[in-house]
């Protein structure tokens, strides 16, 4: 019964555009419309992804506005349940901004990785994946750096900061490398055409 009323087009469920005098009034023959469209090769707008995008844009737009604006502030100073529970920081705390690029650094580094696989896997130049690959070390340097900025620079965990320095090296080395595999290959597929 539920189901029936979900499939029913009434103007209590759908927007105005799903009505009665429109001959795809169902959300269903609507789908399969979209199907059948793309079975005859038909372009369809991509609305949602336009929306998607200007969405991140403006996200990326607003926390940018915001770290170069707003005064740095650290979690102390975030107002929680009430102002009866007082957090204190020590004077070395990372603000939040700095926090943000931090993380949406890491992100980044993590997607941008994701990208290069996939670049590899669809042109099938198989030495991008390498470069993915040699991403890893770097990827695990940012990620004891934030572990040791997330434990207020701790002394006890200094050992991060050493093994962030190696892992960088070899990132460095690696992704190197992996770019030296690309331009060889890059190379002989422009000889061999």
């Amino acid at each position: 019964m539920v189901t029936l009323a979900l499939l029913s087009p009434s103007k209590s469920f759908f927007p105005s555009k799903f009505n009665q005098s429109h001959p795809l009034s169902s959300p269903i023959l609507i789908q399969s419309s979209r199907v059948d469209a793309i079975q005859r090769n038909q372009t369809l707008k991509p609305s949602t992804t336009l929306q998607n995008k200007i969405a991140m844009v403006s996200l990326l737009g607003a926390g940018f506005a915001l770290t170069t604006i707003a005064e740095p502030a650290s979690a102390s100073e975030l107002p929680l349940l009430g102002s009866s529970l007082q957090l204190t920081e020590p004077p070395n705390a990372l603000s939040l901004p700095t926090w943000a690029i931090h993380v949406s650094s890491v992100v980044e580094w993590v997607i941008a990785m994701a990208l290069v696989w996939q670049y590899g896997e669809k042109s099938g130049y198989e030495s991008w994946k390498g470069l993915s690959w040699g991403m890893v070390p770097l990827f695990g340097g940012a990620l004891c750096a934030c572990t040791w900025h997330f434990f207020y620079n701790s002394e006890s965990l200094e050992v991060l900061v050493a093994l962030q320095a190696a892992l960088t090296v070899i990132g460095n080395a690696t992704m190197c490398i992996a770019a030296f595999r690309i331009y060889k290959l890059s190379q002989e597929r422009s000889d061999n055409s």
